[in-house]
């Protein structure tokens, strides 16, 4: 879709907008993602119970994502059902931080029906999301542009990480009041984000000629296309990563016995080590293709829960944490890129709804078995968990030697060697100055001659932070 020079503007003022929303959902996010867990475990969760507030939640969100295409078309444009949503998942903040204070009785199961219509809100959005973003980011800059993107939001996460933690420290004695201010400031930060949603410029969607494409028939090609292979591919490492990660922080604060101001600690080394090489992996995936990153990172992330078995020591761990990062930055960054390029315009909610949906059923099922075999499992160095953990590990090595053969390039791109891919300074491939990387972002310096809102090719889609991979 060619932008009109009226329309210069507003792109490069929404993709400002976009980076401003970001950084308020990450506010959010820090507050909130790594406490939903401990906030469980305060209100006397079991482990069982710790597998089913990760798992219905992502059920219920796989589900949902379902009727988001539909759902778009009856609102009448992206934005139309992008906006009610993200404010009802502002508010949904208000009632899980009153739990502990209005249900006398079954915390747990308030809480996760509570946990489950916000996840529900925050991510019925994301198809329309990924749509509209795509439309507004050229191809040729996108994984700049969403590594610099996503390294302002993961310096956000880190921060509000690390204050939630400093505040849950500081009100251990009244726990409670702590999860209630970081809750209430969630809520306050996802406002400042709709504010900035609101503000942003939706491109009109790509033509369909009058054809109604059903998701159902989207669903058909799942096992004889690229994408629907690579949609399988990621719905798999989901799976089998999810099978322990909701279980890390369990392990952590109930079997170790880490208090809250370590247990950020060492998450927040895997938040700052994302948010590092988000820019390092953008540069490489515009100038290598997105399938090349996934190749590289796919081989890390199996080591990565492995690695918790060798020991307990805090240090240790975070460098385990920082390796994480490394390979998450890329894995994530390379497949929500991957779809935007491989999902054709005029399908591309279609495609971003079925995957997440497949995403969060996979993240759903994996918690699941988690939570009920975690604690019939043989002890491995004294804990059921890492036996758990050593099982992700087996399970994640098996699923990218099976899968991530299947899937392949959809776009031209430099034939680069991993050495010198990795530890090159110079980007070759001939967008922007001498050495192939741009000397500057036009959608943050004011320029004004972006060549078009999406990319000359036919292959688009992508999904939102809602299926994003916790760094273990």
């Amino acid at each position: 879709m060619t932008i009109f020079n009226g329309q210069v503007q507003k792109v490069n003022r929404s993709l400002k907008y976009s980076i401003l929303d970001g950084a308020a959902f990450s506010a959010m996010l820090g507050l909130t993602q790594n406490y939903i867990v401990p906030f469980a475990l305060a209100l006397k969760a079991t482990t069982a119970q710790v597998g089913l507030l990760t798992s219905i939640p992502n059920l219920s969100m796989a589900l949902s994502q379902l009727a988001s295409p539909r759902l778009s078309e009856r609102a009448g444009s992206r934005k139309g059902l992008i906006l009610p949503v993200v404010l009802l998942h502002a508010l949904m903040w208000l009632p899980i931080l009153l739990v502990p204070y209005l249900f006398p009785g079954a915390k747990i199961w308030w809480l996760i029906v509570l946990v489950t219509l916000s996840v529900v809100f925050g991510s019925l959005g994301n198809p329309a999301w990924g749509s509209m973003m795509a439309d507004l980011v050229p191809e040729r800059i996108r994984g700049r542009y969403f590594g610099a993107r996503g390294r302002i939001a993961g310096i956000v996460t880190l921060v509000f990480s690390v204050i939630g933690g400093v505040i849950l420290q500081f009100t251990a004695s009244n726990i409670f009041l702590g999860f209630s201010i970081l809750f209430g400031g969630a809520m306050l930060f996802r406002l400042v984000s709709l504010y900035y949603l609101a503000r942003m410029y939706e491109p009109p969607v790509a033509s369909r000629n009058g054809v109604r494409h059903r998701l159902i028939d989207v669903a058909k090609s799942l096992g004889s296309s690229n994408l629907g292979r690579f949609t399988i591919y990621v719905a798999m490492i989901s799976l089998t990563t999810n099978l322990a990660a909701p279980f890390f922080a369990v392990y952590m604060l109930r079997d170790l016995q880490f208090s809250y101001l370590t247990y950020v600690i060492i998450t927040a080394v895997g938040s700052l080590s994302t948010l590092l090489f988000l820019t390092f992996w953008g540069k490489r995936a515009d100038r290598a293709g997105n399938v090349k990153i996934m190749r590289i990172t796919s081989v890390l992330i199996p080591l990565v829960p492995l690695l918790w078995l060798a020991s307990r020591q805090v240090y240790y761990l975070a460098l385990v944490e920082t390796l994480a990062g490394f390979a998450w930055a890329g894995f994530n960054l390379a497949y929500m890129n991957f779809i935007y390029d491989a999902a054709p315009p005029e399908k591309r909610t279609q495609h971003i709804a079925l995957f997440n949906a497949m995403n969060g059923t996979a993240i759903c099922l994996g918690a699941l078995l988690g939570g009920f075999i975690a604690p019939h499992l043989p002890a491995v160095l004294g804990y059921n968990l890492l036996t758990l953990f050593l099982i992700s590990g087996v399970l994640r090595a098996l699923v990218v030697a099976i899968f991530l053969r299947r899937v392949s390039e959809v776009r031209r791109v430099s034939k680069t060697g991993i050495i010198s891919l990795l530890f090159s300074r110079h980007s070759p491939n001939g967008n922007g100055s001498a050495n192939g990387s741009p000397s500057s972002l036009h959608f943050l310096n004011g320029s004004s001659k972006p060549a078009s809102a999406a990319s000359d090719s036919d292959s688009r889609g992508g999904q939102r932070q809602a299926s994003h991979q916790p760094p273990v």
